[in-house]
């Protein structure tokens, strides 16, 4: 089997991202809003979705792609006979009149480097999943796109009797094109989106160059942490895991889901790379979003939410080939918003810890959403007793996992150390009795025969997510019940090539095919924990190969074939490289950049 990578990148202004394959096509983009039906959407169907490329009148031609360095800013260059051109793609996104411009807004910009290439521009958006094609009308210096909510506009410098009829043309001179959704580019084209450009890739260098990253792996952390910036919509603070849907985690497994959304789960680790990172902004948008969804909710936190909060994600399929032509079902909307996932109340609260434990935080602020907190212990002390589905989402099965007690403990933990910050000595005495009640249905998943803790209580099976007992201090990493429990997690789902399976017993779906890559950098976090620090490094230097040419990460793994697969790019794959480098350079100390 040869190895699969997604070839495309990602472009995005925290409204919007699209994705730009090497061939310059946009073959996935949603708007208006990251969970709203695609208008390019080839990467699920090269029919029903639409195009948007910019390609030479020959199949035989080179391409390569990178970002405009410390950017969001992404380069297409296509070579052939004739000539060499580049594409330059952005949303524009900058500070200005106190507030942060970043329209729906798609910006390419197509320039000659050498010889005499032809360009033939492409550019059909849709509606409704690939279902309704959109009306095209054109006007004076730009093409209209009738059949949704708002309109949809092209505005260029190409002449329209090539763009109309698909015709190729000599690219002589720097040509634009800028689409946009609902309000339309009215400034005069060429010098405003230069100056767009200007200040976007302005923007982005600021933001890279104020955020505090180690010497350990420099480039890939940054690249890492601007991928994670673009999937955070900034209008509500939500954090999405992926901007994709239904990308498979192993090819015809029918393990096809839709990631557009917000898990609060997710999210914990994500705040907690941007922590590591020194970025705040993200995670005092965040703690508005976590606000407004615990206040509304009178019975029990959903395991996910849309961008806006909203709590009914039902799931369809769609009529749809699938990736690659064959990988169905195309789902939409996500089940899994109706399962019991008892973790993701301690993960709300250790993602809120830092807003009271960090100085540069004003207390004030927050001193009001003392119910919020009282609430959720209230949560986790109704629901320490039930099985839920765990946080892989098992769909038929319903355990006492050992990972959401994990999380009542250290969601516990940290209301303790909140309600120091409060002075609340009832709140504490809550979290207190609660500590205790979940540090001993911990230790009833405690296997004392091979020294190691199990998925959940009564079961033999092992999950690489019990490796967050070192990471987040319940066991001792130097301690002997550390090292037992590393070992046996390391005899049973580590690959040769250092990657982790989440499991390897069946679930509703057969046996796992493919690691999950999150699983391999919080192996190696506890490589550097246990103090294992080479082991650490050379394990995540070999990690890196998993990525695309651009440095972006999917969810799952191939262990034989080092193939990419699952909803790409994955946050929780780019949070997973962020902390286990901050582990690593921690450990390490040390000036010198590799």
């Amino acid at each position: 089997m040869n190895k699969h990578t997604y070839n495309s990148g990602v472009i995005g202004n925290c409204a919007y991202i699209a994705h730009v394959e090497d061939n310059t096509n946009i073959n996935w983009m949603c708007w208006p809003r990251f969970d709203d039906s695609f208008i390019f959407g080839s990467l699920l169907d090269d029919e029903k979705g639409g195009s948007f490329s910019i390609l030479p009148p020959s199949d035989s031609y080179q391409s390569k792609q990178f970002y405009v360095e410390n950017t969001n800013i992404l380069c297409t260059e296509i070579s052939y006979s004739e000539g060499t051109y580049r594409v330059t793609d952005f949303a524009p996104r900058f500070y200005q009149y106190e507030r942060y411009y970043k329209p729906l807004m798609l910006v390419r910009k197509i320039e000659k480097l050498s010889g005499n290439p032809q360009i033939s521009v492409n550019c059909k958006p849709v509606a409704a999943y690939g279902e309704k094609r959109l009306q095209r009308i054109q006007g004076s210096n730009h093409l209209k796109f009738f059949g949704l909510e708002d309109e949809i506009r092209l505005s260029t410098n190409i002449s329209f009797s090539y763009l109309l009829e698909y015709e190729p043309f000599v690219l002589n001179e720097t040509k634009y094109l800028v689409l946009t959704y609902g309000a339309p580019l009215e400034a005069p084209l060429e010098s405003t989106v230069e100056t767009f450009l200007s200040k976007t890739i302005s923007y982005w260098r600021t933001w890279v160059k104020r955020t505090s990253i180690g010497n350990f792996y420099q480039s890939q952390v940054i690249r890492s942490a601007l991928v994670l910036k673009i999937h955070q919509y900034e209008d509500t603070g939500a954090l999405i895991a992926s901007s994709t849907t239904s990308l498979p985690e192993s090819p015809g497994a029918g393990r096809n889901w839709d990631y557009r959304y917000c898990w609060l789960r997710d999210t914990f680790y994500t705040l907690n790379a941007f922590n590591h990172i020194g970025h705040f902004e993200e995670l005092d948008k965040y703690f508005h979003y976590i606000a407004n969804i615990t206040l509304k909710s009178k019975e029990r936190l959903q395991p996910l939410y849309s961008i806006s909060g909203q709590s009914a994600l039902v799931e369809k399929t769609l009529d749809l080939k699938g990736y690659m032509g064959n990988n169905q079902p195309v789902r939409v909307g996500n089940q899994a918003y109706e399962h019991i996932q008892n973790d993701v109340y301690g993960q709300v609260l250790v993602s809120l810890l830092p807003l009271y434990a960090d100085k540069r935080f004003i207390l004030s602020e927050r001193t009001e959403s003392r119910k919020m907190i009282m609430q959720i212990l209230d949560s986790i002390d109704r629901t320490m007793d039930e099985k839920d589905a765990g946080l892989w989402e098992f769909r038929e099965l319903s355990q006492y996992h050992c990972y959401t007690f994990l999380f009542h403990w250290a969601g516990t933990c940290a209301a303790i150390n909140i309600a120091r910050e409060l002075n609340d000595d009832d709140m504490a005495y809550k979290a207190q009795q609660l500590l205790k009640r979940a540090a001993a249905r911990l230790e009833d998943c405690y296997d004392a025969e091979r020294g190691v803790y199990t998925q959940a209580i009564g079961t033999k099976n092992l999950d690489a997510s019990t490796l967050q007992l070192i990471l987040m201090n319940y066991l001792d990493p130097s301690s002997e019940k550390a090292r037992k429990h590393l070992k046996n997690l390391e005899a049973e789902l580590k690959s040769d090539n250092g990657l982790f399976y989440r499991y390897k017993h069946q679930d509703d779906f057969g046996v796992p095919e493919t690691t999950f890559l999150i699983c391999a950098f919080w192996y190696v976090e506890t490589l550097a924990a246990v103090g294992r620090i080479d082991d650490a490094i050379e394990k995540f230097e070999s990690l890196l190969q998993y990525s695309n040419h651009l440095g972006l990460l999917s969810e799952d793994v191939h262990a034989e074939t080092g193939s990419q697969w699952g909803n790409f790019p994955q946050t929780y794959s780019h949070v997973g490289l962020v902390n286990a480098a901050y582990r690593i350079a921690k450990k390490l100390d040390r000036p010198n950049f590799l």
